[in-house]
C-alpha cells in the first residue's frame, strides 16, 4: 500500500469514526486486510482504536493483532476486558499470542489466561517460557504429525483434519509414542504414493532440526540455507516441540537487520516501534553511545595540543584537518558495514582475517591513491605549496590504508571474543580514526617539513 493510499485511508477511517458511521467501517473491512489495518491502527489515538475494535468483525481482530508488533498488540489488549482479551488471544496463532503475553505484566497475563480454555492457555504459557530470541520463542506447536506405523492414507486424512489448524501442511512429521522426531514426509511425496504405503518407507529420516534453546538466528539461517518451508524444533531429548515457518523467519531477519542497522548508527536497539517510543526511551537508548564517543573524541583535542608547535609553525596544516579525518571516517564506515554484513550472512569468519585484511588493505591503497591525487590538486589550488600538498597527499594515502585495515579486522576480532560485531558502529570507527589520523598527519608533516 502506497504512502498516499495509507494517508487517504487513515483520513477516511478517522472521519467515519468521528461521524459514527459503523457501516462505513464495515465496508472498509471488506476492502482491506489485516496487514493494511496494521499499518493504520498505530496512527489512531486510543479512543479511535477502541471504537474501531467495537466495529470490526470479531474474526478480524486476532488477525490484526498478529500483524502488529507485540508491544502494540499488548497495548490494544489492555483496552479490552479480560474476557474480550482472552477471546482475541484464543483466535491468534499460539506463537504470536505468546509474544503478546510476554509484553504484559504477570497479573495482566494471568487474568487473561485463566479465562481461556485450559489447553490453549497451557500452550501459550509453554511458548512464553522460552526466551524471545530463541528458536523455542518463535516456534508454533501447530503442526501435523503421524506415527511410523501409519499409512499414506492416514497421513493424508490427518492433513485434511488439521489443515485449518496447522501452521503448514507442506510437511508431515513422523514421531513415536514419546514424540521423538523420527523423520518428515513431504506433501508432494504423499500425494504420489499408494494409499497403503507405510509412512516409514516414505519419510526422510535425516531431518534437519534445531534445538529449542538455539538462537533464533541459527534457526532462520538453517531454514533459508536449506530452502525449507518449515524446520522442526526439538528439545535436548529430541522430542518434537513445534515448527518454525517461513513467515517466522521473515520476522526474525527483519528484527535482526533492524537491530544491526541501529547499532551501526551508534544507538541501542529500540525493541519497540518508533511511533510509540517515548522521548525518555530514545534518550536512554542513545546517551550511552554518545557519552562513549564523546569521551573517545576528547583525545582528538589532546593530539592537537601535543602538536600545537607544528600548527603554529605551519598554519596551513590546519586547513586540511577536516578533510583528512572525514575521509578516514568514511572509509572506515564503508568497510565496517561491508564486513558486518558479510559476517551476518556467514560469508566470512575469524579464520579469514588475514586475507580479509590483505584485501581491504589493497582496496584502501587504491582508494587512497585516487584521493591523494585529488588532495594534492586541492592543496595546489589553495596555494599552500608543493611541500604541504605532498604531506596532505601522503597522509590521505596512509589514513585510507590504516582505516580500511582497522575496520576490517576489528569486527572479526570482537566476534572472536564473543562481542556482537554490530557494536563496532560507524561512529566508533570514525572516532577512532579521527585521533589516529591526526597523529599520522602530524608525524608525516614533521618528517617531510623537518619541523
Amino acid at each position: 500500500m502506497s504512502t498516499l493510499a495509507t494517508e487517504e485511508l487513515l483520513t477516511e477511517i478517522q472521519e467515519l469514526i468521528r461521524e459514527r458511521e459503523r457501516e462505513g467501517v464495515a465496508g472498509l473491512a471488506e476492502r482491506i486486510g489485516p496487514a493494511e489495518w496494521a499499518a493504520l491502527v498505530p496512527r489512531l489515538d486510543s479512543g479511535e482504536v477502541a471504537v474501531l475494535l467495537q466495529w470490526l468483525p470479531d474474526d478480524e481482530i486476532p488477525e490484526l493483532l498478529e500483524e502488529l508488533s507485540p508491544t502494540e498488540a499488548a497495548a490494544i489488549l489492555r483496552t479490552l476486558s479480560q474476557a474480550e482479551a482472552a477471546a482475541v488471544l484464543a483466535g491468534m496463532d499460539p506463537d504470536d499470542a505468546a509474544d503478546v503475553v510476554e509484553e504484559l505484566s504477570e497479573p495482566e497475563a494471568e487474568g487473561i489466561l485463566i479465562r481461556m480454555a485450559p489447553e490453549e492457555a497451557a500452550e501459550i504459557r509453554g511458548l512464553a517460557d522460552f526466551p524471545p530470541d530463541s528458536a523455542g520463542g518463535i516456534m508454533t506447536p501447530e503442526f501435523v504429525a503421524v506415527s511410523p506405523e501409519a499409512r499414506s492414507a492416514d497421513a493424508i486424512a490427518a492433513i485434511r483434519r488439521l489443515v485449518d489448524e496447522a501452521e503448514t501442511v507442506n510437511y508431515v512429521y513422523v514421531v513415536d509414542g514419546q514424540r521423538h522426531l523420527l523423520g518428515v514426509l513431504s506433501l508432494y511425496r504423499l500425494l504420489l504414493s499408494q494409499a497403503d504405503t507405510p509412512v516409514s518407507q516414505l519419510m526422510a529420516p535425516t531431518t534437519v532440526r534445531v534445538r529449542a534453546t538455539a538462537d533464533r538466528e541459527t534457526a532462520a539461517r538453517l531454514l533459508t540455507e536449506r530452502n525449507l518451508l518449515a524446520i522442526p524444533v526439538v528439545d535436548d531429548d529430541d522430542h518434537l516441540l513445534g515448527i518454525i515457518t517461513e513467515d517466522d523467519v521473515a520476522d526474525v531477519l527483519e528484527a535482526e537487520t533492524t537491530e544491526d542497522i541501529e547499532r551501526l548508527g551508534g544507538s541501542q536497539p529500540l525493541n519497540v516501534p518508533y511511533r510509540i517510543s517515548s522521548v525518555l526511551l530514545l534518550v536512554r537508548k542513545r546517551i550511552g553511545w554518545l557519552l562513549l564517543l564523546f569521551v573517545a573524541e576528547a583525545y582528538t583535542g589532546t593530539v592537537l595540543r601535543n602538536f600545537e608547535t607544528e600548527l603554529a609553525d605551519v598554519v596551513a596544516l590546519s586547513f586540511f584537518i577536516p578533510l583528512l579525518i572525514g575521509t578516514g571516517g568514511n572509509i572506515g564506515s564503508q568497510t565496517v558495514t561491508l564486513i558486518v554484513r558479510a559476517m551476518a550472512l556467514n560469508e566470512v569468519s575469524f579464520r579469514d582475517v588475514a586475507w580479509i585484511a590483505f584485501k581491504e588493505m589493497r582496496v584502501g591503497l587504491i582508494l587512497g591513491a585516487i584521493m591523494a591525487v585529488i588532495a594534492f590538486g586541492r592543496a595546489t589550488l589553495l596555494g599552500v605549496g608543493a611541500d604541504i600538498g605532498t604531506v596532505v597527499a601522503v597522509t590521505i594515502l596512509a589514513i585510507c590504508l590504516w582505516s580500511a585495515t582497522v575496520a576490517a579486522v576489528l569486527p572479526l576480532a570482537l566476534r572472536r571474543v564473543r562481542i556482537d560485531p554490530a557494536v563496532v558502529s560507524a561512529p566508533l570507527i570514525t572516532t577512532l580514526v579521527d585521533g589516529t589520523g591526526l597523529i599520522i598527519y602530524f608525524e608525516i608533516a614533521k618528517f617531510v617539513l623537518h619541523l
